[in-house]
């Protein structure tokens, strides 16, 4: 074997046991906050109830929803485009 190969895989090896080390002497900190201000930590279980859709009436009444129906209606209003009173702002294309 060559005598540079062999200096190569020490140095592979070397390498190795750092990042084994650096890995045993810097733990992960799972309270920690990212750039995205969210922690590592599961949410609260109040969050994913919340987070839950509606299933009944009584789930709407109970987050303050009057009723099922009239969210449905809602979103069908906002998808149709006939709350906001905007048609959009992009002009029509000319056929060449």
């Amino acid at each position: 074997m060559p005598f540079l190969h062999r200096l190569a895989t020490l140095r592979d090896d070397v390498i190795f046991f750092v990042y084994i080390y650096q890995a045993w002497a810097y733990k992960v900190d799972h309270t920690r906050v990212n750039e995205f201000g969210q922690g590592g930590d599961e949410e609260p279980v109040e969050e994913k109830v919340a987070a839950k859709p509606l299933t009944s009436l009584a789930d709407a009444k109970a987050t303050g929803v009057e009723s099922i129906e009239a969210v449905k209606k809602a979103d069908e209003a906002v998808s149709s485009g006939s709350v906001g009173g905007s048609k959009g702002s992009a002009k029509p294309r000319r056929r060449a």
